[in-house]
């Protein structure tokens, strides 16, 4: 029920400001003389609080909402971040573009953009059918280019911001 819910919080929250005044775990005795409880009760509801609880228990009045509804889901991008990596993917893609095709490609490779992962420098020169220090050139060259003011420019506030 929800006045247990509230219950349980309530001693949550006196247990952890017992720690910070007692600078240890206080005993259920400890907990039972601040909130004004009998120990019985403050035992039960530590006993309980401990137990799983369904995440479609009901919460409020109406009981129209879920303990499940209040959990965060950490592996869900943020939309925020979710815009941000797009922006981002979006004006790396244009910032390669302006390279030649041949730079763009190694660098795609090497950073594994586009693809499944990143390339070794032997990998990136079999696919053009040169030696991996000519890769290692050519990337050198396109890094280059790309950290010229005119390029770098549309890159910065994702650096910086």
């Amino acid at each position: 029920p929800v006045h247990m819910i509230e219950t349980i919080n309530k001693l949550i929250r006196t247990s952890r400001y017992l720690v910070q005044e007692l600078g240890r775990e206080p005993t259920p005795e400890e907990i039972a003389e601040r909130m004004d409880f009998s120990l019985d009760k403050v035992r039960k509801v530590l006993k309980i609080a401990k137990e799983p609880i369904s995440l479609d228990t009901p919460i409020g009045e109406e009981e129209d909402s879920y303990l499940g509804d209040f959990i965060e889901d950490k592996k869900v991008t943020a939309p925020s971040e979710a815009v941000v990596q797009l922006n981002l993917s979006e004006q790396t893609r244009k910032v390669l573009a302006t390279l030649t095709p041949r730079e763009e490609k190694v660098l795609k490779m090497r950073f594994g953009i586009d693809e499944k992962a990143d390339h070794t420098l032997e990998e990136v020169g079999q696919n053009f059918d040169v030696t991996r220090e000519r890769i290692r050139q050519i990337e050198a060259k396109a890094l280059r280019k790309l950290r010229h003011p005119s390029r770098s420019k549309k890159l910065r506030s994702f650096v910086e911001g």
